[in-house]
């Protein structure tokens, strides 16, 4: 039965954020298919922070109407919604309208922001329903949500999209002439499986989240009873011990305040931080989702375009990779100095910083056109490894620090989680929102055509 529980409640995770992650690792081919081009992403970062109105309207229910929130048929409602919408983008994906005299990927950005209301509503529905069973549990669901992110990009690895070709190809002049122009032009290899293929897996992890959660209701009576002690006692001592560990629970079931010298003052030693340090740490979490969720993801096509598709496609699956295990390492490795949190904040924003500065100098980034650049290119395919790497370092290292900061927070108090979650949301509000116009109307962001652009040497 224990082994039952735990692949259910890794199955459960897996449907928390497997949609969004998987739109993004498969950006590097939908970019080169719908209308928007390179400014894809940035409309993808302020549609997916739109998508907040879901876990929004679940904290005012539950604020303002306290227990009166089916969370199971939440749950069942969301779940229901992106198996339909990842359907539904298998044959509306690529399909466009015609929106202020521009072609738009209309049905593309409406199912988008379906999905990553569901992705961003199961961040406040899931957890709450899997804290009704014990905690080891809970630790098995995040393995599950931490797969949301690795198999999405272990697919896009194995789909091996990305892979182009310069070509001559001629054009006839005119109608009453023969003349024949010939240019290059970039000629896409076709992937090991196409989008739809890709989209069919997103339902089908979905679908495996929905048949697990089901499971989870329906476990034996006998288990649900012999767990109803457990349940509370874990729930309370998470909850309760977050807003103030001198809380106890006296025969009656209500909280007795015991002296907080005798429980509270030896398990806050670690978690006491001053004034300045507090602030330290929240702008950290204000920054680092900035910079992971709106400013970088936004330009991450003109960083990496420019070197080529693959390499877009391999800084998108490898990234989406690195946030898991990131996250794996600060399980089992955890630091929670403030400076070397900071020091590692600072590595982490000089990848960010190279990677916006390439992007920046799109479509003629470093190396590129130059005499250097292209004797790596002659000596070695993957002179576009450089970029890859700073993309995989830039998510990972941030990744480490965003999980410690929500560790030393959660030892604070539960409040202090609430405030990180503000924010986070804060921080990845203002990046979109702040890249949306740079990218979209000031057009400071170039694009081009790999075979096509000429670079000056």
């Amino acid at each position: 039965m224990a082994l039952l529980l735990h692949l259910l409640a890794c199955a459960f995770g897996l449907g928390s954020w497997v949609a969004v992650n998987g739109l993004w690792v498969e950006l590097p081919l939908i970019v080169n298919a719908l209308p928007e081009g390179w400014e894809l992403p940035s409309y993808l970062t302020v549609i997916i922070q739109l998508a907040n109105l879901g876990p929004l309207l679940v904290t005012l229910m539950h604020k303002l109407c306290p227990g009166r929130l089916n969370e199971h048929a939440v749950i069942y409602s969301i779940l229901s919604i992106g198996i339909l919408s990842c359907i539904l983008l298998i044959f509306f994906w690529d399909k466009t309208t015609i929106v202020a005299g521009a072609s738009h990927s209309t049905a593309f950005f409406i199912l988008t922001f379906f999905l990553s209301l569901v992705d961003c509503t199961s961040s406040v529905t899931f957890l709450p329903f899997m804290m009704q069973l014990p905690a080891k549990y809970i630790t098995t669901y995040f393995i599950g949500e931490g797969l949301s992110g690795l198999i999405p990009g272990v697919l896009a690895l194995a789909q091996g999209v990305g892979m182009a070709k310069c070509v001559n190809s001629s054009q006839t002049l005119g109608n009453y002439t023969d003349e024949e122009v010939w240019s290059l032009q970039t000629e896409y290899l076709s992937p090991n499986f196409s989008t739809q293929v890709f989209f069919s897996f997103l339902v089908a992890m979905m679908c495996i989240s929905l048949a697990a959660f089901v499971g989870l209701n329906r476990l034996p009576r006998t288990f649900e009873l012999s767990t109803a002690n457990l349940v509370p006692d874990t729930v309370g001592s998470v909850s309760s011990g977050f807003d103030n560990p001198g809380v106890e629970v006296d025969g009656e079931g209500k909280k007795s305040q015991r002296t907080v010298e005798e429980n509270s003052r030896p398990l806050l030693v670690e978690a006491q931080h001053s004034m300045y340090q507090l602030a330290c740490i929240y702008f950290l979490v204000v920054w680092i989702n900035a910079a992971t969720n709106g400013l970088l993801p936004s330009v991450q096509t003109y960083s990496c375009m420019p070197y080529g598709n693959l390499a877009y496609h391999l800084s998108a699956a490898l990234a989406s990779v690195a946030n898991p295990v990131a996250c794996t390492i600060a399980m089992f490795f955890q630091n929670r100095s403030l400076i070397f949190l900071g020091m590692l904040t600072v590595l982490g924003t000089g990848f960010g910083s190279y990677n916006m500065a390439m992007a920046a100098m799109s479509p003629c980034p470093l190396l590129r056109g130059s005499a250097v650049g292209e004797a790596i290119i002659y000596m070695s395919p993957f002179f576009y490894f450089h970029q890859v790497l700073s993309w995989l370092l830039f998510t990972g290292t941030l990744s480490y620090v965003k999980v410690m900061v929500g560790v030393i927070l959660r030892d604070r108090s539960h409040s202090a989680l609430v405030w990180c979650g503000a924010a986070a949301q804060m921080g990845s509000l203002v990046g979109s929102v702040t890249m949306f116009p740079l990218v979209n109307v000031y057009r400071l962001f170039k694009s081009g055509d790999f075979c096509n652009t000429q670079c000056p040497s």
